[in-house]
């Protein structure tokens, strides 16, 4: 099960921030994208408050489930275990973490703009 835990949290998390980067492109899914990056913003920003600037859930979980598998050194960030995974390369944390605030504040920025600038249009 936990085997099957950790493939769907890979999945499912990785689909979740290419859906955060690129929802506001379609106008089919651009308010659930703007709820996407809001329900991010609110767990990094407010929940960060308690559990650490960043904190996201599904990562917490991931981390749990990957624990019970015998994992013991993962990184702080998602994103920085995400790169090392695909990519093979260690890439130091703070770039990671800034290069991730920036491409999520673009993001969030885009969505706004195309939820509420480009439907003022009609």
């Amino acid at each position: 099960m936990h085997a099957f835990l950790n493939l769907f949290f890979f999945v499912f998390h990785t689909v979740l921030i290419l859906f955060n980067l690129f929802g506001w492109i379609w106008e089919s899914t651009r308010k659930l994208n703007l709820i996407t990056l809001s329900l991010t913003a609110f767990s990094w920003f407010i929940l960060g408050i308690w559990y650490g600037f960043g904190y996201c859930p599904s990562t917490h979980w991931h981390w749990l489930v990957r624990q019970k598998l015998g994992y013991t050194d993962m990184p702080n960030s998602y994103i920085k275990f995400l790169t090392n995974e695909l990519t093979g390369i260690e890439i130091p944390a703070q770039i990671v973490d800034t290069a991730t605030v920036i491409l999520f504040i673009g993001a969030f920025i885009c969505s706004l703009a195309a939820n509420f600038k480009f439907n003022q249009k009609r």
